[in-house]
C-alpha cells in the first residue's frame, strides 16, 4: 500500500478505515474501526442444542446509530452455517428465544413502529426463513419476554413503564392465539420470573403508585428531589391457570428488589433493601440489602443474613435442592476477597459453611454441576481471565483453563451446553459452545458460533504480552506491554503509559485494550497497561494494599514499570505520555502533581479533590474506606493528603481534562478545579466536556472525538506533530471511511 502524505496523517491519528482487498498489506487500526466494531449479542441456545441464534449489532456511523438483525448457526457446524434471518434496513431485531420444539422462534423489533419510533413488538419466525409474523400490537410496546420451560406459553410484560402488567400467547397455537392480560395489578408488574413447570409467575410490585408526585412531573413541576422517598417493592406470585394473584411478601421494614427460585418450585430467596430513604435510593444501596428465605407452602420467612456494610450476591440453589449459597466478602468483612457460603436449605437458622477461604482472589457461583458438588466460577487470574471450580465437598478451588485470553463461561441452562466468550490480543470477542464442562479446556473441542469482526485479520497489530517488573518496595507487579507495530529490537519507542479505571479491575490479554492501545501501536508508540496496586487479580493483599494511602503503592508500581522498560532499552525516557479514565484519571492527577517525567497527560474524569468529592459522588461509603475509613468531617487531613490538589503547583506537563457533563461518579467540578488551577498556573490545558448523565462517553461521536483529541494531545507534546483539529473528526463521515466494514459475520 502506497501511503500518500494525507493518507499518512489520517492513519497517524486513527482516523481512516481504508479498505484493504486481500491481496493488500495490512494496515494499522484507526480509532474508527473501534466504533465500527460489530457486536453478536443475545446469543440463544435451541433446547436440543443443536442451534444458535444471536443478534448482530451493526454500527451506522454517518447517521451515529447502531441496528440489529438475528442470525442463525449451526452449533454443530459452526460458523460456515450461519445464516442471517432478518433483513430490515434502520430498524432493531433483538432477543432472540427459541420455541420449546426449537421449529420456531420469537424475537422483539421496532419494524412496525410509527414514525421510526423505539417500540417493540414480537414477531414469529420459522429458523429455515420466510416472512416473521407479528404477533402482538401492544399500544405503547412490549417489555420482558419468556417462554415457560413446557413450551405452552410466551409470557411477556405490556404497557407504559410505570403501567406494565403480564400478558401471554399460547405458544402451542401461536398462529391464531389472541395474548390474554394475565395480571390487573393495581400497581405496575416490575421484576417477574417463571416457576420451572410454567405453572406460575413470581413477580415484584411496588405497594402504592404517588399519582400526585406523577402528576406534578407531567405539568413541570420537575424538581429532583435527592433520596426522594418511593413506595415499598414486595414479592407475590401469580397462578397462571387460575390467574389469581397472591401476595408473598407485606413487611413494612424492608422493600424486596430482586428474587431467585428454586428449580424444585419449593422456594424463594429473595434480596430486600431496608426501609429507610437515604439507604434504599443511593448508588451503594446494595451494601445495606440483606437475603431472605421463603417457604412457598407455608410462606414462612426466614432472614438468612445480617452483615451491615456487606453486599451478598442473589441466592442460588443446588440443583439437588438440598443446599442453598451466596458470595460475600470474607468473613462477611468490608474490603475482603469474596467467598461461598453454603448451608443445609433445611437447616433453618444453622451455621453457614465458609468456601474457597484457600484462594487468593474471589470466588463467586457461576453454575452448579448436576451432582450440586461443584461451582463453576470466572475469575481474573493476573492478565487473563479464566474459569475455575469450587469443590463444595473437599472445601478447594482449581483453576479449569489457562489460557493467554479474556475466557468467560457459562451454562445455557435448557440445553446445557457452555457457552464460551472469548478475546485474545488478536482477536476480538467471539462466541463458542462445548458440550460439557471438561471440553472448556480443550480448545479443539470448541465449536465457534460467532465471528461479527472479521475485518479485524486486516489490522496490523503490535504485539501484546504480558510482563512484570519489581516495584519500589520489592512488590512483584504485572501489566500488558503492547509493542509498536514493526517493532525493532534495539530502538527506543515513545511510551503511552495507559491507566485502568476502578481500580478494583485489571488490564487483561483482549482484543485493543488501554483505551485504543493499539491505534498508539500503529503509530510507533510503545503502550504499557500497568495492573497497579489496587488492581484485581493479584490477590487480595493486591487488591487492597492502597487502603489509606491511596495513590503512593500504585504510583511506585507504576514508575517502577516505566523504568524497567527504559532499563530494557525499549522506551525513549524522554518521550512518555500517561493518560487515564476514572480511577485512571485519579493516577493521571497525581502523576501530574509528583513527577515531570511525562510529555503530556490526559485526564479523564478524574478526582483532585477527595474533601469536596465526597458529597458531590454517587459513592462515599468506599471512598471513606479506602482514604482511611473516616468521614471526611472527622478527619479532613486523611482525604488533604491524598488529594492531587493540594500538590497543584508541582504541576508541569501539559494536561488534557475530559468529563461528561452531568457524570455522577466523578462529577464535572472535579475536572473543573483542576482546569482553573492549570490555567492560573500557566500550565498548558485543554477542557473537553461531552454531553450525557454518565460516568463514561455514553455516544460514538463523542467516543471517537476524544480518542482522537486525545492522541492529537499526546503526539503535539510527545512527538511535536501538529494539533487537533475538527476537521480530524469530521472527515470521518465521508462514506469511503466506512467502506470496508462489509464482511460476512460467518466468515
Amino acid at each position: 500500500m502506497v501511503c500518500t502524505p494525507t493518507l499518512r496523517v489520517a492513519l497517524a491519528t486513527g482516523l481512516i478505515a481504508g479498505t484493504l482487498g486481500a491481496q493488500d498489506a495490512q494496515r494499522p487500526m484507526t480509532f474508527l474501526d473501534v466504533q465500527l466494531m460489530r457486536n453478536a449479542q443475545g446469543l440463544d441456545i435451541s433446547r436440543d442444542g443443536k442451534w444458535a441464534l444471536y443478534a448482530l449489532s451493526v454500527p451506522n456511523w454517518k447517521e451515529a446509530k447502531r441496528y440489529t438483525d438475528i442470525f442463525v448457526v449451526s452449533t454443530e457446524q459452526g460458523l460456515p452455517s450461519t445464516r442471517q434471518l432478518t433483513f430490515t434496513k434502520d430498524r432493531n431485531e433483538s432477543g432472540p428465544r427459541w420455541s420449546e420444539d426449537g421449529k420456531w422462534f420469537v424475537f422483539s423489533s421496532n419494524r412496525d413502529a410509527p414514525n421510526s419510533g423505539s417500540t417493540m413488538q414480537l414477531y414469529r419466525m420459522r429458523p429455515d426463513g420466510g416472512e416473521a409474523l407479528k404477533i402482538t400490537d401492544a399500544k405503547d410496546g412490549v417489555g420482558a419476554y419468556a417462554f415457560s420451560s413446557d413450551g405452552k406459553w410466551l409470557v411477556f410484560a405490556a404497557g407504559k413503564q410505570d403501567e406494565q402488567q403480564l400478558w401471554a400467547i399460547d405458544a402451542t397455537n401461536v398462529d391464531g392465539a389472541v395474548p390474554v392480560q394475565l395480571t390487573r395489578h393495581t400497581t405496575p408488574v416490575g421484576t417477574w420470573q417463571l416457576s420451572r413447570d410454567g405453572a406460575r409467575i413470581f413477580f415484584l410490585a411496588p405497594d402504592s403508585i404517588d399519582h400526585d408526585n406523577k402528576e406534578r412531573i407531567e405539568k413541570k413541576f420537575d424538581a429532583r428531589v435527592r433520596n426522594q422517598d418511593i413506595p415499598l417493592n414486595h414479592l407475590w406470585v401469580l397462578d397462571v391457570a387460575s390467574r389469581q394473584e397472591k401476595r408473598l411478601t407485606s413487611s413494612p421494614d424492608y422493600s424486596v428488589e430482586s428474587l431467585t427460585l428454586s428449580d424444585d418450585g419449593k422456594w424463594v430467596g429473595f434480596r430486600a433493601l431496608p426501609n429507610d430513604r437515604y439507604v434504599r435510593t443511593i448508588n451503594e444501596a446494595g451494601n445495606s440489602s440483606e437475603l431472605y428465605l421463603l417457604n412457598i407452602d407455608s410462606g414462612a420467612i426466614e432472614r438468612l443474613t445480617n452483615n451491615r456494610d456487606i453486599s451478598e450476591s442473589p441466592l442460588s440453589f443446588s440443583p439437588d435442592g438440598r443446599t442453598i449459597a451466596f458470595a460475600a466478602s470474607d468473613d462477611f468483612a468490608y474490603f475482603r476477597a469474596d467467598r461461598v457460603y453454603t448451608r443445609p436449605i433445611a437447616a433453618a437458622g444453622g451455621t453457614w459453611t465458609k468456601l474457597g477461604a484457600s484462594y487468593d482472589g474471589d470466588v463467586t457461583i457461576g453454575w452448579w454441576s448436576d451432582d450440586s458438588r461443584t461451582i463453576y466460577f470466572g475469575d481474573g487470574v493476573k492478565a487473563t481471565n479464566q474459569l475455575l471450580a469450587l469443590d463444595v465437598e473437599k472445601n478447594t478451588v482449581s483453576q479449569v483453563t489457562n489460557f493467554q485470553a479474556s475466557l468467560n463461561a457459562q451454562r445455557d441452562r435448557d440445553s446445557g451446553k457452555i457457552v464460551i466468550t472469548y478475546s485474545d490480543p488478536t482477536t476480538p470477542t467471539v462466541q463458542f459452545l462445548v458440550s460439557q464442562v471438561s471440553d472448556v479446556a480443550n480448545r479443539s473441542a470448541w465449536r465457534q458460533l460467532t465471528n461479527p469482526n472479521p475485518q479485524a485479520t486486516q489490522f496490523a497489530l503490535g504485539h501484546e504480552e504480558e510482563i512484570s517488573w519489581k516495584s519500589r518496595d520489592g512488590k512483584t507487579v504485572g501489566g500488558i506491554l503492547i509493542k509498536p507495530v514493526g517493532y525493532t529490537p534495539g530502538k527506543r519507542y515513545p511510551l503511552i503509559v495507559a491507566i485502568h479505571g476502578g481500580p478494583q479491575s485489571a488490564d487483561v490479554l483482549g482484543f485493543n485494550g488501554g483505551y485504543g492501545a493499539q491505534i498508539y501501536a500503529g503509530d510507533g508508540y510503545a503502550v504499557l497497561m500497568p495492573n497497579y496496586r489496587g488492581s484485581t487479580n493479584y490477590g487480595e493483599k493486591h487488591k487492597w494494599d492502597i487502603v489509606g494511602n491511596y495513590f503512593q503503592k500504585g504510583f511506585e508500581d507504576i514508575m517502577a514499570g516505566v523504568d524497567k522498560l527504559i532499563a530494557d532499552g525499549l522506551v525513549d525516557g524522554d518521550r512518555m505520555g500517561a493518560l487515564g479514565w476514572s480511577a485512571g484519571g485519579h493516577w493521571s492527577n497525581w502523576i501530574l502533581t509528583h513527577t515531570d517525567r511525562f510529555k503530556a497527560i490526559s485526564s479523564g474524569a478524574g478526582t483532585v479533590n477527595w474533601i469536596s468529592m465526597y458529597a458531590q459522588s454517587d459513592m462515599q461509603f468506599v471512598r471513606a474506606n479506602y482514604l482511611g475509613g473516616k468521614l471526611p468531617y472527622d478527619d479532613f487531613e486523611a482525604y488533604w493528603k491524598q488529594s492531587p490538589i493540594r500538590y497543584i503547583k508541582n504541576a508541569r506537563t501539559p494536561t488534557m481534562i475530559h468529563v461528561v457533563d452531568g457524570d455522577p461518579r466523578v462529577p464535572r467540578p472535579q475536572s473543573e478545579e483542576l482546569h482553573m488551577a492549570l490555567k492560573k498556573l500557566g500550565v498548558p490545558t485543554e477542557f473537553f466536556v461531552y454531553p450525557g448523565n454518565t460516568h463514561g462517553i455514553p455516544d460514538a461521536r463523542n467516543q471517537l472525538l476524544k480518542s482522537v483529541a486525545e492522541k492529537s494531545w499526546m503526539d503535539k507534546w510527545i512527538l511535536g506533530k501538529g494539533g487537533f483539529q475538527w476537521k480530524d473528526v469530521l472527515k470521518t463521515l465521508d462514506e469511503k471511511a466506512t467502506a470496508n466494514v462489509t464482511s460476512s459475520p460467518g466468515s
